[in-house]
């Protein structure tokens, strides 16, 4: 079968071998005949040291089925930890390339769910045309919605043959996506915001040296994760993300040039896994290495 390459700005993954990492068990290209809609179910291996995917240009959901694991992400900067577990839906943002590292047991499948551009950015014009911030997106989805998880379900489960299925179910999950997760927010509070964010950064002042995550903090000030992102940006100009990134290298130099800690040490206190980590992410973010700022 032929399928349309301009469907899907990139096709899922190109130049990857999957097959180091996992065993394919259905295709919705290659099983069912579908052209709008690429949906895939795998078998994964219980460990993985180092793999690097390749960014796409669509949206990709990934629901596990079943299986548990330790998981870590790193996209730009220092690795970020979360559990696999069945029903724990995620969203890749587009364009942007990662590297994953997890240990996890032998029953581990999931289904996996893309969506082209060709059918996303048309409905994001007719809702609006407003840019989407898919990093914002992503973090709701993360937050939990069980209606998407049925849908992502639903499909996964289809058998139609008719392209016709795919291309609704296509239209509907873009829809609901950009309604749910990248909608325009209502008129905010701003005194209430402002104490807010306020209290979001005294927390990633305390415990910068916890892997704090966006749920987390958002939990805390009793806002979802997608309105926390959005508020947080506007007060601030930074997303938490890089807001506390700055924080981290902040205190970082204040330790480098105010004490005799060593870097280990400074790593642990500024929330770095160890002093490699820190390193990279201090050359990344002022030129120069932990040791040469303390010499210098």
């Amino acid at each position: 079968m032929v399928f349309d390459s301009e469907r899907f700005d990139l096709q899922p993954y190109t130049g990857f071998d999957m097959s180091r990492y996992v065993r394919r068990t259905y295709c919705s290209w290659e099983d069912s005949g579908w052209e709008s809609l690429l949906v895939q179910r795998f078998d994964h291996v219980p460990i993985a040291e180092d793999i690097r995917l390749p960014a796409t240009a669509d949206l990709h959901l990934v629901l596990p089925l079943s299986g548990k694991a330790v998981m870590e992400t790193r996209d730009e900067g220092r690795w970020n930890r979360h559990h696999w577990e069945p029903g724990r839906l995620e969203l890749a943002v587009p364009g942007r390339p990662v590297s994953r590292r997890y240990r996890g047991d032998e029953s581990m499948r999931s289904l996996q769910v893309h969506l082209p551009g060709t059918t996303v950015e048309p409905i994001a014009e007719r809702l609006g045309g407003r840019a989407v911030d898919h990093e914002a997106m992503a973090a709701s989805v993360a937050g939990g919605d069980p209606l998407l998880d049925e849908l992502v379900r639903a499909v996964g489960n289809a058998r139609e043959n008719d392209d016709l299925y795919a291309e609704s179910a296509a239209a509907f999950l873009a829809v609901h996506l950009l309604t749910r997760h990248a909608r325009k927010p209502g008129p905010p509070d701003t005194g209430r915001e402002d104490s807010r964010v306020r209290a979001a950064v005294a927390m990633m002042r305390e415990r910068l040296a916890d892997p704090l995550s966006l749920a987390e903090i958002a939990g805390e000030v009793h806002l979802s994760v997608y309105h926390f992102i959005r508020v947080f940006k506007e007060k601030t100009g930074e997303t938490p993300h890089r807001f506390l990134g700055r924080l981290r290298m902040e205190e970082a130099r204040r330790l480098l040039r105010d004490t005799d800690l060593p870097i280990s040490r400074i790593a642990s206190r500024c929330g770095f896994a160890t002093a490699g980590a820190l390193s990279a992410a201090f050359l990344r973010h002022t030129g120069s290495r932990p040791s040469e700022y303390r010499n210098s």
